[in-house]
């Protein structure tokens, strides 16, 4: 069994794992399904979708790009879209969940891999990757900043982008922090399948981290749901929520 499917962050069907192949999923008619999410921000998933369905960010600026929480579903398509929008600098993840292509895309592009340094144990890459290791807070591009928050992971983070929104900023946040299906609150897990909850301390450590940012809407790690307004003020009025539960305040 592999290491992150032992983990108790995740779970394994009672029936045991089971493996397929690009050229499997090819084969059953799953295709890449690209769209642009707004002015300078493309989604990359698969259609019909993979596994938990996720879809990856491509951030473009003048400067280069970015591409955010890689898709296990990579084909010639999504490559010849990133290449149409400039390539890439960088590709990275919000966490080791979502780690598993991210050296397939940087062999595809020539993107440099960016890592937090709590969680470059998961990582599979090779001497020959090139891959870069961060803590804290790492400026990749003018405007797109990674901040470490924990809380998932210990090196879990967000992608902000002062230019998304139209510029009144966007966080990008995978499972750092989730996007709830109303579409007008977050929440926060240790393990969403096995529904484990964060503690009041990592909670206000999520906070903290992306607190000092500006930004109005979050993108999550599917298409939808996405918190469109009124982000910042969100992410801390449900924080206060989630502790008060945490705390059996009524």
């Amino acid at each position: 069994m592999c290491a992150v499917c032992a983990d108790e962050r995740q779970w394994v069907p009672p029936g045991g794992q089971r493996w397929t192949t690009l050229a499997d999923l090819v084969a059953a008619g799953h295709a890449s399904d690209i769209r642009e999410v707004e002015p300078g921000l493309t989604g990359i998933g698969a259609q019909p979708p993979f596994a938990i369905g996720q879809r990856s960010l491509v951030v473009a600026t003048p400067a280069g790009n970015l591409l955010w929480d890689p898709s296990g579903f990579i084909d010639e398509a999504a490559v010849s879209a990133v290449r149409g929008l400039g390539g890439l600098r960088y590709v990275t993840a919000s966490h080791p969940h979502f780690y598993g292509s991210m050296v397939a895309w940087s062999r595809a592009t020539g993107a440099e891999i960016l890592v937090p340094e709590a969680d470059a144990s998961w990582l599979r890459a090779s001497a020959e990757d090139p891959v870069r290791t961060w803590s804290g807070t790492h400026r990749a591009l003018p405007g797109v900043t990674v901040i470490q928050c924990g809380g998932h992971f210990p090196g879990s983070a967000v992608l902000h982008w002062a230019a998304g929104a139209d510029g009144r900023g966007a966080l990008l946040s995978g499972d750092t922090i989730f996007v709830t299906p109303g579409e007008d609150r977050v929440t926060f897990v240790w393990s969403a399948p096995n529904r484990l909850p964060l503690s009041a301390a990592a909670v206000r450590g999520v906070v903290s981290a992306v607190e000092p940012y500006r930004f109005d809407r979050i993108y999550g790690g599917w298409w939808a749901p996405v918190l469109r307004s009124g982000a910042w003020e969100i992410v801390r009025s449900s924080a206060l929520r989630y502790i008060e539960h945490l705390e059996g305040v009524a």
